[in-house]
């Protein structure tokens, strides 16, 4: 597989780190999950890793992390305070022992020095601090935050393997190692470019849901049957909608007769 001779070493602490880390590993990476207090993640997350228990906050448990991170070619750290600061291991040092090492620093500030970057939260904070909760709601209700996807998901798991995958690249080419910053919040606010786009477009400036794709249009909408189900609408075309228009008025007709 595509990954398959990079060996990364995952520092358990939240969702999109482990999500990030389940990425490579669906993709041949050999991932080890360095787990040192109790978890509250889905097995899903930890498909295709190995596990190994520490104690990073005894000098033994360091020793064996640093020896771990010297073979590895990728370190995903996600906790709040550094888990390397733990056992006195500071990231420079462990660049400069290994420097084709790549540490993935993944945090909910927009850059590790803001007040943000010590900060914990969860989906609806990150969409939140990056300007799009305001998006998502119906109209004249408070706004709502929708799956976990846009913010841990996407702007943390996904584009945090993307970095990784474009820092491997780069060291392809320079023989050295970096640092990635997966910041939750800058992740979130790139991952939803195309709702900034469409409000500079004139398509998504109204109050929420008054736009087109936010539930202002009868074509781009749901409705409750009469079963007491719900069909999703997306007829955004004009060629599309009138089509969809003489369908329902020929379903209706039949239903009539």
């Amino acid at each position: 597989m595509a990954l398959s001779i990079v060996r990364v070493v995952e520092l358990a602490g939240i969702y999109p780190s482990s999500f990030c880390s389940m990425i490579l590993a669906d993709f041949g990476a050999q991932v080890t999950r360095v787990v040192w207090d109790r978890e509250y993640f889905p097995n899903f997350v930890n498909r295709g890793k190995k596990s190994l228990a520490l104690n990073l906050r005894t000098p033994e448990g360091a020793a064996v992390l640093e020896q771990i991170c010297l073979q590895s070619d990728v370190l995903i750290d996600p906790t709040p305070e550094g888990a390397l600061g733990r056992g006195k291991i500071l990231p420079e040092d462990m660049l400069q022992k290994n420097p084709r090492l790549i540490y993935v620093k993944v945090s909910a500030g927009v850059d590790l020095s803001s007040k943000n970057s010590q900060s914990k939260g969860h989906d609806i904070n990150f969409l939140a601090l990056s300007g799009v909760l305001s998006k998502f709601g119906r109209k004249d209700e408070i706004p709502q935050a929708p799956p976990n996807i846009q913010g841990s998901t996407i702007g943390g798991g996904v584009l945090g393997a993307l970095g990784i995958v474009m820092a491997l690249f780069e060291r392809a080419q320079s023989g050295k190692g970096q640092t990635v910053n997966v910041n939750l919040i800058e992740g979130t606010a790139y991952a939803s470019s195309v709702l900034w786009y469409l409000q500079n477009m004139d398509y998504y400036n109204k109050a929420r849901g008054e736009n087109l794709h936010d539930g202002g249009s009868p074509f781009y909408q749901t409705y409750q049957t009469s079963d007491g189900k719900f069909m999703a609408v997306g007829a955004y075309e004009p060629h599309i909608y009138e089509k969809f228009l003489k369908e329902c008025w020929y379903v209706l007709d039949v239903y009539l007769l």
